[in-house]
C-alpha cells in the first residue's frame, strides 16, 4: 500500500488523541502507521492551543497531553505556505486547505460540513474520519 500525505484538523486530531477507543482515534493510528501527516504552523498552533485548554483538565491530566504532542511530534511534517486558499465558506478552515494545498497532501480529514463539501478539492479528497478508514483498509 503506498503511503499518502494526510491533513487532520484539529477536532479530529484533539478527538483522536482524547477519545480511545473512537473512529478519530483510529484514523490517527492509521496515519501514523501508514501515511505521511502534513501540518502548517497555523494548524499546529491551533491544534496545540485547544490540546493545552484547561476545559480538558478534567478529562485528560496535562502531563497526558503533553505526552500525547510528543508521540504525534516527530511523525509531523511542517510545511510552509507558499499559495494562499480561500475556497472555505468558513475563512476558518482554509488554513486546512492551505496545509493540503502546501504540503501535497492526497487527503484532508475533517468531521467539518464546510470542507466536506468542497471535496474533491484540486484533487485531494476530503474525507471524513470513517470514510479514511474505509479507503486505507480497502486499498
Amino acid at each position: 500500500m503506498k503511503s499518502e500525505r494526510v491533513v487532520f484538523d484539529t477536532n479530529v486530531l484533539i478527538s483522536g488523541l482524547l477519545l480511545v477507543p473512537s473512529t478519530p482515534a483510529r484514523a490517527l493510528e492509521t496515519a501514523i502507521r501508514l501515511d505521511e501527516i502534513v501540518a502548517t504552523l497555523e494548524t499546529l498552533r491551533e491544534f496545540m492551543a485547544k490540546l493545552i485548554s484547561p476545559k480538558f483538565d478534567r478529562y485528560v491530566s496535562r502531563e497526558q497531553r503533553d505526552q500525547l504532542l510528543q508521540r504525534l511530534a516527530p511523525v509531523l511534517e511542517i510545511v510552509q505556505v507558499v499559495q494562499p486558499v480561500r475556497a472555505s465558506r468558513d475563512r476558518k478552515d482554509d488554513k486546512f486547505l492551505e496545509a493540503a494545498v502546501n504540503g501535497r497532501a492526497e487527503i484532508l480529514v475533517t468531521g467539518d460540513r464546510d470542507l466536506l463539501e468542497l471535496h474533491p478539492f484540486r484533487g485531494i479528497s476530503i474525507l471524513t474520519p470513517a470514510d479514511y478508514l474505509i479507503r486505507k483498509e480497502g486499498a
